[in-house]
């Protein structure tokens, strides 16, 4: 697993800094968060829009700003090209499925339009789940 789970790292990453609209608002996108996909865990920091670096083998203390947190089923969903209903957004899921938001909500509302369109591109990633 460890081995797939390095290859959508890097898939992830490259799309990320590949992106057109977070490239335009860069500068302001710096923060960290922790996919916890139930099977896998990953923590992202993000510097000026880019990704800094994917831990794919976060310990316990590893810091996050942030952290969502679902099943895998959750995930998957998250991850076809047209989610389901619920499965659309962090927001729409953490209502009415089983996916939390945790840690500083503060950062993830001044980064929340990076962040959203970061989040979407699980649908061209995929999840490693």
């Amino acid at each position: 697993m460890s081995s797939d789970l390095d290859n959508w790292a890097k898939k992830y990453e490259d799309l990320t800094n590949s992106d057109e609209t977070i490239a335009a608002m860069a500068k302001y996108y710096s923060c960290s968060f922790m996919f916890d996909m139930e099977k896998a865990k990953v923590i992202i920091e993000m510097h000026d829009g880019k990704v800094k670096n994917i831990n794919t083998k976060p310990g316990p203390l590893d810091p996050y700003d942030f952290a969502l947190r679902a099943s895998a089923n959750t995930w998957k969903e998250f991850s076809q090209p047209t989610p389901k209903p619920m499965y659309h957004g962090i927001w729409s899921a953490s209502f009415r499925k089983d996916l939390k938001i945790e840690g500083n909500h503060l950062i993830l509302m001044k980064n929340l339009r990076n962040f959203t369109v970061q989040f979407e591109l699980l649908r061209k990633s995929g999840v490693p789940v």
